[in-house]
């Protein structure tokens, strides 16, 4: 009997062990782990931004290998028979020219500089046609410093850097890097009053799915008026859909200029390589300048349809899946991240509706992005308005995969002009509604600054 009263309490002690066990198991970050949904890969190499959708379809893959051969095509002049049209004014040749492995790119390390994959938006005071950026007379929407064979390129990109120092309270410093562009050597007199926006080439990847989220959810989060009083005043850009015919949420381009990822890629193919497309920009970009002569034919240099397949190869490319976010300091500083209010412009849970690519359908992702515009403050503002995105306004740029930007492009910088050579710089950099979380993070001990960029960097 003395054996069997021992018994009891020692086979109690095992269970209560073995309860306390279970109350202690470490947290499941599984769903974390999946950044696109089902759409997620597993990559943290340097083509991580290159694999298709993970869960996509034979069909759509094999529509998704065609579009990355037109994504990679270099283009050439006119009459070539196939891949012909570029020009007669151009930034870039093909759409990975800029887009490094599909990545961000960086600014010019010299005016002579071919490997960048910074452009200069152009406009005047006022409105042009549907409300958009007025262009400007003679030289358009777009610097375009390069021209085809006996052509006379609209100008010498040119630029002044300036720097300021940021104090944190700790004691230590960040010396921070801007760049104030202009144009050179014009081809004819600039007229006065010209608006000035330099932009980086962002990441292509994950871009379906964003299309794939309602407007409804997007609008759900704007707040124009700050009516709940946390200084963030999320707003929705309405831009013109040529498809459409009307105006639309703007989703794409740095002030969410464009409604979808088909007049997204039409808008850069006539811009940025001065290819014409049937239906979408049917007319050269240049047309009715001096220097708009040569290499121009009777039709439009591409279908609809080229264009529509090489959009699809941005919208079937997969976000990677976030990494290490196990790690005590990673978690430490997703915590700060929340703390800081950072979470609420890049909002890290969104979900998407039907889509004509079913593999985007009804998934939970985490891109942390609201897709609204935001006032940055006056240190990044371009003064330079684009539909109803104000001077100071620009949309929440997605943070899924920002920790391999420079692991895919070593060269590659942050920010809409490429001015932030780390995320630190970048957070440095924010103003206006997130000025208070940026002096959160200036504030932070050395140790938590560290922990909150190491979590940005597992993204």
């Amino acid at each position: 009997m003395m054996n069997t009263r021992l018994a009891i309490p020692a086979l109690t002690v095992v269970i209560l062990l073995a309860s306390c066990k279970k109350e202690t198991v470490e947290p499941d970050f599984s769903d974390d782990y999946k950044a696109g949904g089902a759409t997620t890969i597993h990559s943290a190499g340097p083509d991580a931004y290159t694999f298709p959708l993970a869960n996509i379809d034979g069909a759509g893959l094999a529509r998704h290998t065609e579009a990355d051969a037109l994504f990679e095509q270099q283009f050439v002049t006119a009459p070539a028979i196939r891949f012909g049209g570029l020009g007669p004014l151009f930034n870039q040749n093909a759409c990975q020219s800029c887009h490094i492995r599909n990545g961000r790119s960086q600014p010019p390390v010299s005016p002579s500089d071919q490997a960048s994959g910074l452009l200069i938006r152009l406009s005047v005071p006022g409105s042009g046609e549907h409300g958009g950026p007025a262009p400007v007379p003679g030289f358009g929407g777009q610097f375009q410093p390069k021209a085809i064979f006996g052509g006379v390129p609209e100008g010498k990109l040119a630029w002044t850097e300036m720097q300021q120092i940021v104090q944190f309270l700790d004691g230590g410093t960040a010396t921070l890097t801007r760049a104030e562009y202009r144009i050179e050597e014009p081809y004819q007199p600039l007229p006065q009053g010209i608006l000035y926006s330099p932009r980086n080439a962002p990441p292509v990847f994950g871009l379906g799915l964003l299309e794939a989220v309602p407007e409804e959810d997007i609008l759900a989060l704007a707040d124009e008026n700050d009516a709940d009083g946390d200084g963030i005043s999320g707003k929705p850009n309405r831009v013109w859909d040529v498809a459409a015919g009307r105006t639309a949420l703007g989703r794409f381009g740095w002030k969410a200029g464009s409604p979808t990822l088909d007049q997204q890629t039409a808008e850069a193919f006539s811009q940025d390589m001065g290819i014409s497309s049937v239906f979408y920009f049917p007319q050269e970009s240049c047309t009715g300048q001096s220097n708009c002569t040569g290499g121009i034919g009777d039709e439009p240099d591409i279908a609809r349809e080229t264009v529509e397949t090489t959009a699809f190869y941005a919208m079937s490319l997969a976000p990677p899946a976030p990494r290490n976010l196990e790690d005590p300091q990673v978690q430490r500083g997703k915590m700060l991240f929340l703390d800081a209010g950072c979470n609420n412009c890049h909002v890290p849970t969104l979900t998407t509706g039907n889509h004509p690519l079913s593999a985007l359908s009804y998934q939970t992702i985490h891109p942390y992005t609201d897709l609204l515009l935001h006032d940055m403050g006056e240190d990044l503002a371009d003064n330079r308005p684009d539909f109803e995105a104000g001077g100071r306004e620009w949309r929440t740029a997605p943070l899924w995969g920002v920790g391999l930007t420079q692991v895919v492009n070593p060269n590659a910088r942050f920010l809409h002009d490429g001015r932030a050579a780390t995320l630190e710089e970048a957070v440095l950099w924010h103003g206006g509604e997130a000025e208070e979380s940026r002096e959160h993070f200036r504030k932070l001990p050395a140790e938590e600054r560290a922990a909150l960029l190491a979590f940005l960097k597992a993204l």
